[in-house]
């Protein structure tokens, strides 16, 4: 599925061009890719095996091209476990990307701060992650053309990418948070019991995606950065309910120093 799908989408792209660099966009920052020269549309829909993102915020779509002078494929939305996709399906994009050539990958999204001295539009940089959703997209026959049975994840949020990311933003005057993120199934929010579970394990932020996409790309032997926006606090830190209108409302308020951030470390690499 996945090779028929790199194919497709190969087939899409000008002679000579490969991407090098992946980026997946998270809720409310899919308007990253709209600074892309010349960019190649593709839709989701086309791909051969694709699935449609139904999350608000997710457009459903590569966009492939010129950024900051790399060629770069974006994924303006990606596909989460708790609509419904198999884990094959929540990862399929970024075994596509790996079969297309691309060794590094820049994942993003919205994230509830749980760490009290974060507030709603920090940006932080993950250095490592929990994952408390009971699932891997590794579970079954391993694919030998990616990587081993038993992937080390000692560093999977690539060490290399953490210190540019930290030196654009101190370049840019941008504050950085940096911490670990928890993911849970989702689709409800947590309660604010889980909230303080989860500080107690030592998690600064909470979320429903990217570490399948981490554990895919670590086992195809692919570099990997990370990055939330804190958009709302988790539940129980402040008395307001959550929502995701409130994720988005966030995450469009903190686009500028974002893509900013996005911008100098693509131009970096």
């Amino acid at each position: 599925m996945y090779r028929e799908a790199a194919d497709f989408i190969r087939k899409q792209l000008p002679q000579g061009m490969s991407p090098e660099i992946g980026l997946v966009l998270g809720s409310g920052l899919g308007t990253l890719a709209d600074s892309m020269k010349d960019p190649i549309i593709v839709d989701y829909g086309s791909v051969p095996g694709f699935p449609q993102p139904t999350v608000e915020g997710h457009k459903g779509r590569f966009v492939i091209g010129d950024y900051e002078g790399k060629p770069v494929l974006v994924m303006q939305g990606r596909f989460h476990y708790y609509e419904g996709k198999e884990m094959e399906e929540v990862v399929l994009p970024i075994r596509v990307m790996r079969d297309l050539g691309i060794g590094t990958l820049i994942l993003t999204n919205a994230a509830g701060g749980i760490n009290t001295d974060f507030r709603p539009g920090d940006i932080m940089l993950i250095t490592d992650h929990i994952n408390l959703s009971g699932l891997n997209p590794l579970r079954g026959k391993n694919y030998d053309e990616f990587g081993p049975r038993f992937p080390d994840m000692s560093n999977a949020y690539d060490p290399g990418l953490r210190q540019i990311t930290l030196d654009a933003a101190k370049q840019l005057g941008i504050p950085i948070r940096t911490g670990i993120y928890a993911m849970m199934q989702g689709p409800s929010y947590e309660t604010p019991a889980e909230i303080r579970m989860l500080r107690t394990l030592g998690a600064d932020a909470v979320g429903m995606s990217t570490v399948p996409e981490v554990l895919a790309a670590v086992h195809a032997q692919m570099r990997v950065l990370g990055i939330s926006c804190i958009t709302n606090m988790a539940a129980g830190i402040l008395k307001k309910s959550l929502t995701h209108q409130e994720v988005m409302e966030t995450a469009n308020q903190a686009k500028d120093k974002f893509l900013q951030l996005i911008n100098a470390v693509i131009a970096a690499l």
